[in-house]
């Protein structure tokens, strides 16, 4: 699965995209977004552990909520709340 980050997750991290296999377990219990963001959680990533407040998730560049469940081959992106004026 291609994962991509975006704007300050992007900075923060310090990769922008990245090829990364489906957790175990997912034949039994459906892989969402909110649990592939907790697997990438750790300091090696440098990414928070939960989802921060706001951050949007598009799979297939479609918006969609943190728990619809991922295929294989699926392309997901975290996009960080974006503020300006």
């Amino acid at each position: 699965m291609r994962v991509r980050l975006f704007a300050s997750l992007r900075e923060t991290a310090g990769w922008s995209e990245r090829e990364v296999p489906l957790p175990e377990g997912c034949a039994l219990n459906p892989c969402t977004p909110r649990r592939l963001w907790e697997g990438l959680a750790s300091p090696a990533h440098a990414l928070p552990s939960s989802l921060p407040p706001g951050l949007r998730v598009a799979i297939n560049q479609r918006f969609a909520t943190p728990d619809t469940p991922l295929q294989p081959g699926d392309e997901l992106a975290f996009l960080p709340p974006i503020t300006g004026g």
